[in-house]
């Protein structure tokens, strides 16, 4: 087995998680704007952003573009539950900004892992489905100064599992798939996808998870299960 040089981490839900203030509700920027019956068709506002898998690359040549991009599928599924159309653009920018609104904080063990690793020499990068500026997210939580590497899916051109952004990101580590470890919470994209491409995975079902998965699936080869980022040292 190749030693490992570097270790990809996912963002949210590995590293980082939500607290309060939480964003507001996007029921919530339906109901301010008088469109309460509409926001009732809407449906789950974590999932109507792209979808895991998909690929953007087109919408993903510049920051404007991709903004362009998110706005407009807003706006496409408000008109779809019955928004007047001269509510469509202020809504559709209404809530991507709710959207995005987020406070976020790393978890306590996240801050002396990476700090091993990069001890070790090892390379610490991130690979995520996130919006454009996941370098500011970083430093919004004080981790830039451990992190040689952010992968992020909107500039990237597609989403976690598709092997294109885990390409993408272990070019920019300088390394081969057999050299990296990748640590994730979510299984599709965190586990399966990196095992696709030829990188070990290590699953992380945290006790405190920010996202509830529900059961884990059963490994397979080249993963393995744990509960705190603490553990990564021992899988090097």
């Amino acid at each position: 087995m190749a030693r490992t040089r570097g270790v990809i981490f996912d963002f949210y839900g590995t590293l980082v998680r939500m607290v309060a203030p939480l964003p507001p509700s996007h029921a919530s920027v339906f109901d301010r704007r008088g469109l309460g019956a509409q926001g009732a068709l809407w449906g789950d506002q974590w999932s109507v952003g792209p979808a895991d898998g998909e690929e953007h690359t087109a919408e993903s040549v510049s920051e404007q573009a991709y903004h362009t991009w998110e706005l407009s599928r807003l706006r496409t599924r408000a008109e779809g539950c019955g928004v007047p159309a001269d509510q469509l653009d202020g809504l559709a920018a209404d809530l991507d900004a709710a959207t995005k609104a987020m406070r976020l904080e790393a978890y306590g063990d996240v801050r002396d892992t990476l700090a091993d690793l990069r001890r070790r020499g090892l390379t610490v990068a991130l690979c995520s489905n996130w919006f454009w500026d996941l370098e500011g997210a970083v430093a919004a939580v004080g981790l830039s100064d451990l992190v040689d590497v952010a992968v992020t899916s909107a500039q990237a051109g597609v989403r976690k599992p598709h092997p294109l952004i885990f390409r993408t990101a272990l070019e920019g580590c300088g390394l081969r798939a057999e050299e990296a470890l990748f640590v994730g919470d979510a299984w599709g994209p965190d586990v399966e996808g990196p095992l696709a491409v030829g990188m070990r995975a290590a699953h992380l079902c945290r006790p405190d998870a920010a996202v509830d998965f529900g059961q884990a699936p059963p490994l397979l080869d080249g993963a393995v299960r744990i509960s705190s980022l603490s553990a990564v040292a021992d899988l090097l």
